[in-house]
């Protein structure tokens, strides 16, 4: 069988503002965010099988191994949608931290769909399988594309932004896991300091990382820190180590630094290690994925 391996990365994603607008009469909420890609990836490996079955094997005991995973129902949907009548076993090498506002499964769902698009020869377009990602999740079209966008509606209706100038980010991660649902149902729209996010966009276009660092926001920070003082506490002290702009990822509980200086990254990496487990130094990615 020709070609029946590929491993793809799937990289994580981080708000640089989160706005919610207000509540849908389809039950979700109206959203306004930009995104980034950044370099701390799952790594996808696919392998094709002649048993017809999706078979799929993850190396984290607390990520599920079936179909309630996110790159099965990838897999899926591919395979129903096309007729498609070849096998396929997914092992997920997971380094992102699972339920931590970084679009983990929603990430691992979207390099399924393109690492099979290739494997199963199916020629689609990065817009046309953003399209079936819709399907899956409200991330995984941003996730299809990668790069930096503003995603509008759900989150599936994005918009493609140039990437903002080349800077560290320091991920952290606490250790505990926060309920998106939970958060978007104790949010109270009618108080809410909404961010500027045009104010945000032109920062980009004009590689102004000042700008982007002052306007850094995130309508559910009050609700995850009224839940978790322990976030609002880690936010505090990564501001206390020097970072150029601190803010929560998606529902939390991951914090991120944003910082110029590398030095300065590795500052607050060594002062978080030994009060956080998961700390990661990694890059903003920028660029989107090709087909």
């Amino acid at each position: 069988m020709d070609k029946v391996e590929r491993i793809i990365k799937a990289p994580a994603k981080i708000n640089l503002t989160l706005d919610v607008l207000h509540k849908r009469q389809d039950g979700y909420h109206e959203v306004e965010m930009i995104m980034t890609t950044v370099d701390l990836a799952d790594r996808i490996h696919l392998t094709l099988k002649d048993d017809n079955k999706i078979f799929i094997e993850v190396d984290k005991g607390f990520v599920p191994s079936n179909d309630q995973n996110l790159a099965y129902q990838a897999a899926k949907l591919l395979k129903d949608r096309f007729k498609v009548q070849t096998g396929v076993h997914i092992f997920i090498e997971k380094n992102i931290p699972v339920s931590a506002g970084l679009a983990g499964g929603s990430t691992d769902a979207a390099a399924t769909l393109r690492g099979l698009n290739d494997l199963w020869n199916l020629n689609l377009s990065l817009d046309a399988l953003a399209e079936l990602g819709a399907e899956i999740g409200s991330d995984v079209p941003f996730c299809v594309y990668g790069g930096t966008a503003i995603a509008r509606g759900r989150g599936e209706k994005l918009e493609h932004l140039s990437s903002p100038p080349s800077c560290w980010v320091v991920l952290v991660k606490p250790p505990l896991g926060v309920s998106t649902k939970d958060i978007y149902e104790k949010l109270t729209l009618s108080e809410m300091k909404h961010p500027d996010t045009g104010k945000v966009v032109q920062a980009i276009f004009n590689r102004d990382f000042h700008t982007i660092c002052n306007g850094l926001a995130n309508v559910m920070e009050e609700v995850t820190f009224h839940l978790y003082p322990q976030v609002r506490h880690l936010k505090e002290r990564i501001w206390s180590f020097g970072a150029d702009g601190v803010l929560m990822s998606g529902s939390g509980p991951t914090v991120y630094a944003l910082v110029q200086n590398q030095s300065r990254a590795e500052r607050i990496y060594n002062g978080l290690k030994g009060f956080v487990d998961q700390v990661h130094v990694v890059r903003i990615l920028g660029s989107r994925h090709k087909v």
